[in-house]
């Protein structure tokens, strides 16, 4: 995959997971920051459970996942 698509599917999953944890996006270098982040960690997550997942769609729900985990994570965290 390409380097925009990289960019592109980190911006629409980090959108996708600031609008689950807490109703609203990071701006467009936040979105793609934690998207790609949240790509890693959701690749690391999906292995360890045996799961693969292929093609645009699958690299998207891959990289939501994780960053939905990573903002809950980080959530956690603060309230320490």
């Amino acid at each position: 995959m390409g380097f925009i698509a990289w960019l592109i599917i980190g911006g629409l999953a980090g959108w996708i997971a600031g609008n689950i944890m807490r109703g609203g996006g990071f701006g467009v270098l936040g979105n793609i920051g934690v998207g790609i982040v949240g790509a890693l960690v959701g690749g690391f997550l999906f292995s360890l459970l045996g799961l693969s997942a292929g093609g645009f769609i699958g690299s998207l729900v891959t990289a939501t996942v994780g960053a939905v985990v990573l903002l809950w994570v980080i959530s956690k965290v603060k309230q320490s």
